[in-house]
């Protein structure tokens, strides 16, 4: 249909109506549904999502799009807006919390996106429960069917308090609109021949009869002028050509009538169309039922869509509402500062009036003739006296306060004493009290003022004695000092209005490039006017006189969009600094529609009409917009409009302020514009920061996306679903080449550049803008306020066909669409000299458009200097080439028509493509011809062909299968081995991998590779050091795969994962280009990685397979601890596996197995995962190196073990104990046999002597012989003693010595100078003094050993009770008499004594209760960290360390519990750091938290290291810590009323460990730390008992939930 025809059938029906205001029936779900006008049912944002997520599914994988929020709820940095695809079809946004977060406290999500149906209301907030579960992350799923903007935050309960709620940060996501629009035939179809003249191609582009679904970036808009356009029937010729040139959208200037200055965007009345637009001016409906008609036509016929311009800041000048309604601007009525802007324009307008018979001139030629006027414009200001607004009356005043003094009417001070003071400290003090009445309001002359009996009241208390002339005197003297600043305030506006006003009228009548306004009159006087004055008539008069003076519109330089410049206490109209738009008045909206009721409903109805109309909204000065007003108006449209498109012109200046109204207002797009690149670099760096999309080789969509299987949001059957984790959006932009109210490319560069820079634009990833002035040339910036003059409509496609550049937008155009929709997402910007190339491509067919621009910037000549452009391993098709020549001096400026500038188009022949091999492979490179001048174009289509589509699919597919046989030791070479135990593997011939500008990795394995490749793939960090190196050669795949190779023999198994990389690095190395390679390197070492994971997973116990990301990360460091390396076999004849005591600095020898870090390591590494066979060997090789009834602390493969540690038998005990309770059938090990290291005499003999490994004893017997010993007592002198064996050591401390106290129970042993437990660091400078001084000997009865002692005894009490062990006791001597002591008896004898010996109470008067020494005391309500250390250092019992936790986990049954939660929480306050526990009380005078071992000062506590345990801040005491926290918290503490408190408070502190796994390479928790947390040097990178003690908690955790 024409569009003729379109306008009589309209005019022959009855006429439509805005669809306004329409009653809502609710619908099934208690939701509304209401009706669009002329559109489709109106659904809410559930309404499809409901019917589609209830059903069975259509087989097809459901998108996930997974936003991660931080540990208070709120969205991480860059997180807070989130840009989500038009939901073509429904998919879910989900919303994902770690679990145990702060938020997951009673956390309640609230949104105000409809989450259970309805309409969506802005701000009323709906409420969904978070899930309690604390062992799984917290996924909320959110399905998205309809567009829109929503708000969200997380409200929680306080967890520092017994009650109170928290209020998170708020996030905003903003889902894109579907735009539907007619397809059309394409330019390029993807599988047939694309036009072999696309310049002079008939065919393509045709619009056919079914619609599309378009994303925003496949929107090509082209800004158009009704006035510019004729009748609406005349529009036709304009829609066919802006339809052929490819566009899809058309932005229509306001089509609303116009004021009487002619500009669209001085809109006169906004519900009427304009009627010299119309055919039926006189139409009922105002002109809208033709409006739509020819729209439809537009839309139907050559597929084009509607935008239009919603003008909200001002309205035209004369618009006669206003005469009844003034109240809808601003006035000195309503906004009195005003008054003194108004006064001042009066007099400069009066002055306009009279310069002629002042003899002055009117017409200003010269700055000369500015002189003359100067002294009359300072005269008039001057006239107006505008200091008496700012100032007091001061006469007036001091004769108010003589007159309530003689009248005694002074009211009594009250204040504040001021008797004595100075004018100057009262005047002062008026203002900090608040006394003044309208300070600084200008809102009248001598406005401000003080209540006259106060001041006599405040002056009197002043001076009691004076006079009442005195006293009235004196208090002038005040208002004088007050009216200093005020008179400075007046003069320094006074001083910025004559600036601005002075400014303004050299650039409107003096200078070159300004609009020469004439002759000054009253009527065109020397200012542009900042107020409208409403004439006086019959419906002005019945409002005051100051509300018809009407502040205009305009707009100021670096202005606050947050801030009115209209409204108090801006000055902007008195100092004259808005650029003013004389023909708009500002409109006021207030805080609400009570502040002007009949504004906010005309314009509110306005936006409906227009959704009703249009596809979208253009914000016209979108920055100067109130965003509650922005607000409304958009959330108005859209509900008549639910895929209303929302573009808006904003400069904030500020990225974070265009990203606060993008977010909050809920807009699609904003303008950017490439002509402000003002060089090519510049350009270039546009082209990049708006339109790349990703680049090409883009690794974070292939590689971070994953399957899953989700359940049904509304109860319907699981869906697979492929999940996409969500890093954060910016603002979408619809990239205009030029606006329509900027400069041509003639001004700014040269018109040539309109070719090179148009076609640059369509190739990026953006919605696209342009105007027709841009396409045909025109040489200058219309003014479409006074130019009138039509378009020129250019011919149809043709050899002599469209001017300008429209043959070239024709295929660019269409060619943008169709690489939008295509997935054409990845992109590459290059900028060489005067060139531009941009590369787009497919991220799977690897197929591509390349377009290579010779810009034409000013004074730009010839074909200028470029390399060959050269792509390898890819093939390069000629589309076509063009430059256009422009004829200047042929133009005219037609007074009846705008015409373009003559040109013409030249087509380019193909270029030399040459072709060639390099070090990468076959290459091909584009040679530019040499006739190539500026605006030159050419456009290539590419294929890397050697790629398969299918290779990602390939590179991730099978390796489940190839990983899955692999046992944890296999894993090991797989996934971690540090440089030291690759090393030993290798004969010390290999390493871990090193890379240019970026160092060495510090794995071997994935694991190695993965710490950069989460940064690279988070980011497309494609300039990452690691993807340079990729590219430059292939030695990276080799490292893989050789690595591998030379395991093989070892263990066998490895054969499988070589060989699944080998193929999938084979296709790489054949078909990639070398730009590609970081990606499908990244992608396969990442499955490989996932799958070797989920292989460790697999094999691990029902708590890991079950737990979250931390539990799997933390048994993952089982893995990277437990390998093999023969120089640390636990066996001295064969390789048999370790665990290694941390890395980098226990890898391989002697040094790699402790015994002591083996069994605090066991129990969480081995036995919680389940590698109960790992756990095993371990207690078994130990056990066979028993001697003097402990076992060593350094194994050295059973060859040179060392007996130094008196804790190590407790806990090799204690993990027996643990392995029989927690490994099926686990009492079995009590019966394994041992072959025993060394004779049962104890002679030391090589292990490969004769008496070596000659007997044998159980397990069981090892327990025994451990108890029976101690019980005895124990002292032996270290065999080989003297330095050989340390060197640091003093020989007294080679001679130990352990025994039993029967009066406790308590085992004590150690000396001066060694140290036997834990805290074990000797010292080792002779400089400083501490040469063979242990920092912390520990000699007495340390608590831990306590702890684990009493464990033991009631363990094997009970199972002497069950019959399962055979012995009773133990034989001791005790009072003399060597007797049998039952375990029974001596764990009594423990209990009994256990809080006597080691509580320090609260209390000082509860000492006597206790062996206490009170001048001990540093710190109360603790338990000691040893009992009966030697008097000369008794104090060291009483500092408070880390060490009582660990018997509150093994024994808890010694502590009471109120005790024990109070000692828990001084601990929690002073020992707890972000990642492990404070080895010493901060306040204790020993305290050294930064541990550095080459300190060679003289400084004796800190010297090489001496502080190691005095401060520092160690990873594994944090597991007990939180262990006994758990367990006595829902005893004693908070968690007894609520023990979700208690859970909170774990997963709270857990939560900066799993921060740190996730950032730190070595994927591990550190052996220590210094204050607060900080890195220290010398500390493991990863410790393997810090991981241990937390997957203690968390499986304790994991048992308790699960009861």
């Amino acid at each position: 249909m024409s569009v003729k025809s379109a306008i009589k059938k309209a005019a022959g029906t009855l006429n439509p109506t805005k669809p306004s205001s329409i009653d809502m029936p609710k619908s099934a779900n208690g939701g509304s549904r209401v009706q669009q006008g002329g559109k489709t049912p109106l659904k809410t944002p559930q309404d499809e999502a409901f019917a589609f997520f209830s059903g069975e599914g259509d087989g097809e994988k459901v998108q996930v799009w997974e936003l991660w929020l931080e540990e208070d709820g709120g969205p991480g940095e860059g997180k807070d807006y989130i840009r989500l695809p038009p939901p073509i079809k429904p998919y879910i946004l989900r919303i994902s919390i770690q679990p145990g977060t702060a938020c997951s406290l009673n956390g309640v999500l609230k949104s105000d996106f409809p989450m259970d149906g309805g309409i969506f209301v802005r701000d009323d907030w709906k409420e969904k429960k978070l899930p309690t579960d604390i062992s799984k992350p917290i996924h909320v799923d959110l399905p998205i069917s309809n567009p829109g903007a929503f708000c969200y935050y997380i409200e929680h309960d306080d967890a520092s308090a017994k009650s109170g709620r928290v209020v998170g940060r708020k996030g905003y996501f903003n889902v894109d609109p579907v735009i539907r629009l007619p397809a059309r035939t394409p330019f390029f179809p993807a599988n047939a021949s694309s036009p072999v003249e696309p310049l002079n191609d008939l065919s393509s582009g045709a619009v056919l009869p079914k619609t599309n679904s378009l994303t925003l970036d496949s929107l090509i808009i082209l800004s158009v002028f009704g006035k510019w356009m004729g009748k609406t029937d005349e529009w036709e010729a304009q829609f066919a050509e802006a339809s052929r040139r490819g566009y899809n959208m058309l932005h229509w200037a306001p089509l609303q009538q116009r004021g009487s200055s002619g500009s669209p965007y001085s809109i006169r009345d906004q519900l009427k169309y304009d009627p010299t637009l119309l055919l039926k001016a006189d139409a009922a409906d105002n002109g809208l039922g033709e409006i739509e008609a020819v729209l439809e036509v537009a839309r139907e016929k050559y597929g084009l869509g509607g935008v239009t311009d919603v003008v909200l800041n001002h309205t035209a000048f004369d618009s006669p509402w206003l005469q009844e309604h003034p109240e809808a601007g601003y006035s000195p009525a309503n906004t009195p500062h005003l008054m003194p802007a108004v006064e001042l324009e009066n007099a400069l307008i009066d002055l306009s009036s009279k310069l002629a018979s002042l003899g002055l001139p009117t017409v200003l030629k010269s700055h000369a003739d500015l002189e003359q006027l100067i002294p009359h414009i300072d005269s008039a200001i001057n006239n107006v006296r505008l200091w008496e607004y700012y100032v007091f009356d001061v006469q007036a005043s001091v004769k108010a306060v003589a007159g309530a003094l003689e009248a005694g009417s002074a009211k009594e001070w009250s204040g504040p004493s001021v008797a004595g003071k100075s004018v100057d400290e009262l005047a002062q003090l008026l203002k900090s009290e608040n006394l003044l009445v309208n300070y600084r309001a200008y809102s009248a002359r001598f406005c401000s003022s003080v209540d006259p009996k106060l001041a006599a009241g405040l002056i009197k208390a002043n001076s009691p004695n004076e006079s009442t002339e005195a006293l009235a005197s004196k208090w002038g003297k005040v208002l004088d000092v007050l009216n200093v600043d005020l008179y400075r305030e007046c003069n320094e506006d006074v001083a910025a209005a004559k600036d601005g006003i002075l400014g303004r009228i050299k650039y409107t009548r003096i200078e070159a490039d300004g609009p020469k306004m004439g002759e000054i009159t009253k009527e065109k006087p020397l200012v542009e006017l900042y107020f409208t004055r409403l004439p006086k008539n019959e419906k002005t008069s019945k409002h005051a006189g100051d509300a018809l003076f009407l502040a205009n519109n305009g707009w100021m330089w670096a202005a606050d969009p947050l801030s009115n410049f209209a409204e108090y206490p801006s000055k902007a109209y008195l100092r004259r600094e808005v650029i003013v738009w004389d023909d708009c008045v500002k409109l006021r909206y207030g805080s609400g529609p009570e502040a002007s009721p009949y504004l906010w409903k005309r314009m509110i109805d306005y936006a409906e009409q227009l959704a009703g109309t249009f596809d979208g909204f253009r914000l016209d000065n979108c920055h100067s917009t109130p965003m509650h007003v922005g607000k409304a108006i958009i959330d108005a449209g859209r509900r008549v409009n639910p895929d209303l498109y929302v573009m808006a012109e904003l400069f904030t200046g500020s990225e974070g302020m265009d990203l606060k109204f993008v977010r909050e207002l809920g807009i699609n797009s904003l303008v950017r514009e490439a002509y402000n690149g003002h060089d090519v670099k510049d350009f270039a760096r546009l082209l990049y920061r708006f339109g790349v999309g990703k680049p090409v080789g883009s690794m974070d969509s292939a590689c971070l996306s994953s399957a899953e299987e989700i359940p049904g949001p509304y109860g319907g059957a699981p869906r697979q679903a492929n999940v996409t984790p969500l890093s954060g959006s910016v603002p979408h932009a619809v990239f205009y080449d030029v606006t329509h109210d900027n400069e041509t490319p003639l001004s700014k560069r040269t018109a040539e550049d309109a070719l090179s820079t148009g076609a640059l634009v369509t190739f990026t990833k953006a919605a696209l803008g342009s105007n027709k002035g841009f396409d045909d040339l025109y040489p200058k910036l219309l003014n479409l306020v006074t130019d009138n003059r039509p378009y020129e409509v250019q011919g149809s496609v043709g050899k002599e066909g469209d001017k300008g550049i429209g043959k070239v937008k024709r295929v660019l155009n269409h060619l943008h669409t169709e690489m939008m929709e295509g997935g054409f997402t990845e992109g590459h910007v290059h900028e060489e000299g005067e060139y531009i190339m941009i590369h787009r491509v497919h991220p799977v067919t690897h197929k591509g458009y390349m377009l290579v621009a010779h810009t034409a910037f000013k004074g730009m000549q010839g074909r200028g200097w470029v390399k060959p452009i050269k792509l390898s391993r890819t093939s390069i098709k000629y589309i076509l080439g063009t430059g256009v020549s422009t004829r200047l001096d042929e133009w005219k400026d037609d007074p009846n028509m705008h015409k373009g500038i003559p040109s013409t188009l030249t087509e380019i022949p193909a270029p030399e493509v040459r072709k060639g091999e390099d070090a990468d492979g076959m290459y091909n490179e584009v040679v530019v011809p040499d006739v190539f001048g500026p605006g030159s174009i050419m456009l290539f289509e590419t294929d890397m062909e050697n790629i398969s589509p299918d290779l990602d699919e390939i590179c991730t597919s099978d390796a489940d299968a190839a990983f899955g046989e692999l046992d944890l030791v296999d894993l090991n070479v797989i996934l971690h081995r540090a440089d030291g135990e690759e090393k030993d593997a290798t004969g010390g011939r290999d390493g871990v991998y090193s890379i240019s500008n970026y160092g060495s990795l510090v794995y071997c394995g994935l694991e190695g590779w993965m710490h950069p490749l989460r940064q690279i793939m988070r980011t497309n960090d494609l300039g990452h050091a690691l993807c340079a190196h990729l590219r430059e050669g292939p030695w990276a795949l080799d490292y893989v795969l050789e690595r591998l190779q030379k395991q093989i023999p070892d263990l066998p198994r490895l054969s499988k994962p070589h060989a699944w990389l080998q193929h999938r690095f084979s296709l790489i190395r054949s078909t990639c280009p070398a730009f590609m390679r970081p990606k499908y390197f990244a992608l396969i070492i990442y499955t490989a990685y996932k799958a070797a994971r989920r292989a460790v997973v697999e094999q691990c116990s029902d708590f890991v397979s079950s737990g979250h990301s931390l539990v799997h990360d933390l048994a993952l460091c089982s893995v990277q601890m437990y390998g093999l390396v023969k120089s640390a076999s636990i066996s001295p004849s064969k390789p048999v596996p370790s665990l290694a005591a941390g890395l980098p600095h226990f890898t391989a020898g002697w040094a790699r197995c402790w015994g002591r870090d083996v069994f605090i390591s066991l129990r969480g590494l081995f036995l919680t995962t389940g590698n109960f066979k790992g756990a095993r060997e371990h207690i078994l090789a130990f056990g066979s190196t028993l001697k003097h009834g402990l076992i060593p602390n350094l194994l050295d493969s059973t060859k040179t073990p060392r007996y130094n540690c008196r804790d190590g038998p407790w806990w090799f005990i204690q993990n027996i104990q643990d392995y029989t309770k927690m490994c099926p059938n686990g009492l079995s090990i009590l019966d394994d046999k041992v072959k025993r290291r060394f004779p049962a005499d104890d002679t030391w003999v090589e292990w490969d002597h004769a008496r070596a490994f000659e007997y044998e004893s159980s397990v069981m017997e090892l327990v025994q012989e451990i108890l029976q010993r101690h019980a005895e007592g124990i002292e032996f002198r270290e065999y080989n003693a003297g330095p050989n064996l340390d060197m640091d050591m003093k020989d007294e401390g080679f001679n130990q010595k352990i025994w039993v106290d029967w009066s406790t129970g308590l085992i004590h042993g150690g000396n001066r100078y060694n140290c036997g437990t834990w805290m074990d660091k000797m010292g080792s400078s002779d400089k400083a003094g501490n040469k063979g001084l242990p920092a912390t000997p520990r000699d007495g009865s340390p608590i831990e050993i306590t702890g684990l002692l009493k464990s033991t005894l009631t363990w094997l009490d009970g199972l002497r009770k069950k019959g399962v062990w055979k012995s009773e006791g133990v034989q001791a001597t005790v009072d003399g008499k060597k007797r049998l002591v039952t375990y029974k008896e001596w764990a009594e004898l423990i209990q009994a004594s256990f809080e006597k010996c080691y509580y320090v109470p609260s209390d000082p008067s509860q000492d006597k209760d206790f062996n206490i020494n009170s001048g001990m005391v540093n710190r109360r309500g603790i338990y000691k960290d040893v009992y009966g250390t030697p008097k000369d250092r008794e104090w060291s019992d009483y500092q408070l360390r880390c060490n009582f936790t660990l018997p509150m986990v093994v024994a808890p049954e010694l502590f009471t519990p109120s005790r024990a939660i109070d000692a828990l929480r001084v601990a929690d306050a002073t020992l707890r750091g972000p990642l492990g526990m404070k080895t010493l009380d901060p306040s204790d005078s020993q305290y050294r938290p930064d541990y550095d071992n080459s300190n060679d000062g003289t400084d004796q506590s800190i010297a090489k290291g001496w502080n190691y345990h005095q401060g520092p801040e160690w990873g594994f005491p944090l597991g007990w810590f939180l262990t006994a926290y758990l367990n006595f918290d829902r005893l004693a503490g908070d968690g007894k009323e609520d023990p979700k408190r208690t859970y909170h408070f774990i997963c709270q502190a857990l939560l900066k460990v799993s921060k740190h796994i996730d950032n730190d390479p070595w994927r591990g928790i550190p052996e220590l730390t210094n204050a607060g947390g900080r890195y220290c040097y010398d500390s493991c990178n990863t410790q393997a008992w810090s991981a241990s003690t937390i997957l203690d908690v968390l499986e304790e955790m994991y048992k308790i939930e699960k009861k």
